[in-house]
């Protein structure tokens, strides 16, 4: 099972998140009509994977929406929504839907985010562990309707998916001195700086 446990510090231990990374997704189009339905059963964060650089980057926007939702401050209709958003340097809902979200037709590859927590019921009453949904039912229900390829979460397979023309729009890296001075053949240093200054950009965001 390529689903992926992640572990996030400093949020409520009842709180679970589950993500996993499918390459070649051959139906962009249908989820994308699932969330523009508001298809309860397709509550997940969809991410287009070719701007997303690292894990790290990742769990900074994870952990961003995580803090609103726990202080009730959501920016958007859940957290699933808040952590695509929450990938973006600014305020532009809308814009952080179109570039950090599925577009069909050009997102190849997904990453796709599960938050898992308890709810209350319109009876006021929380939802209890039996009754939310497992690794095993989220996992299934991913490969039921995600046609791709699931790959391992990591750094390794980030990097195939990442278009580094449109990380450097997006957060405003061209043209950056610390970027600039590092020397063009030494990647793995210009990977690191950018990466810095792509979770400085997230957490920064709204100060």
């Amino acid at each position: 099972m390529a689903l992926e446990t992640l572990q996030i510090e400093h949020v409520p231990s009842d709180h679970h998140v589950y993500a996993a990374l499918f390459r070649n997704v051959q139906n962009v189009d249908f989820l994308q009509s699932q969330l523009l339905g508001k298809n309860p059963e397709f509550e997940y964060a969809f991410i287009d994977a070719s701007v997303i650089i690292s894990r790290t980057h990742l769990i900074a926007a994870i952990f961003r929406a995580l803090n609103t939702l726990t202080e009730g401050t959501l920016q958007t209709p859940n957290v699933h929504s808040d952590i695509v958003i929450g990938l973006s340097p600014t305020n532009n809902i809308s814009e952080s839907y179109r570039r950090y979200g599925l577009t069909p037709s050009k997102t190849r590859d997904v990453l796709v985010v599960k938050v898992v927590y308890p709810k209350l019921t319109s009876e006021n009453s929380t939802i209890t562990s039996e009754q939310q949904p497992t690794p095993e039912s989220i996992w299934q229900h991913m490969t039921t309707h995600i046609q791709g390829t699931p790959v391992p979460l990591t750094d390794e397979e980030f990097a195939k998916s990442t278009d580094w023309a449109k990380v450097r729009k997006y957060y405003k890296l061209n043209g950056v001195p610390g970027v600039e001075r590092i020397d063009k053949a030494d990647e793995e240093g210009r990977r690191r700086e950018m990466e810095g200054l792509v979770i400085s950009g997230i957490a920064l965001r709204g100060l």
